[in-house]
């Protein structure tokens, strides 16, 4: 009888620090969402994934730092390189976009599935995230897009281009 008791107070005890900790945690969050502009970027992707090697190339970008990864998953090749950005890059990066005519983009079908490669887009905001894919058929408003996708590629190392 006393074991169980023990795991009943084990138990309890483990679920009010749980709570405690991400009630604590939540409030933090709220307070930093209502203080961002809804419309500034936050977050930017750029991939092209497929092809019959299973070729990939990822770029991440955020306000403070740019990621990039490419490779093969036929030939098991795997490249990773990171860089701090400084606040005007990031501002000249994304100075080109604009988020509210974001929503006018139009994705294309995959064209993976017959070993094409597809172009993907990711663009965050606090109030949105819009995903593009093989927009490159928009060719009204690619623009934006591609401006962003040269800009980026200008980041980078060669061998990462």
């Amino acid at each position: 009888m006393p074991t169980t008791k023990n795991i009943y107070l084990k138990i309890l005890f483990s679920i009010f620090l749980l709570s405690a900790f991400f009630s604590c945690d939540t409030k933090k969050q709220k307070q930093t969402v209502h203080h961002k502009d809804p419309n500034e970027i936050t977050f930017i992707s750029v991939s092209h994934i497929g092809g019959t090697l299973g070729e990939y190339k990822i770029i991440k970008a955020k306000r403070d730092s740019i990621f990039a990864e490419v490779g093969a998953t036929a030939n098991h090749s795997h490249k990773e390189w990171s860089s701090a950005i400084d606040n005007n890059t990031w501002i000249q990066l994304v100075s080109h976009l604009n988020s509210k005519e974001l929503d006018q983009i139009k994705s294309s079908p995959s064209q993976q599935s017959v070993d094409g490669i597809d172009e993907t887009f990711q663009i965050r905001t606090p109030k949105k995230s819009h995903i593009y894919v093989n927009s490159f058929a928009d060719t009204t408003h690619y623009k934006q897009l591609q401006q962003l996708k040269e800009h980026l590629d200008l980041l980078l190392p060669k061998e990462y281009q």
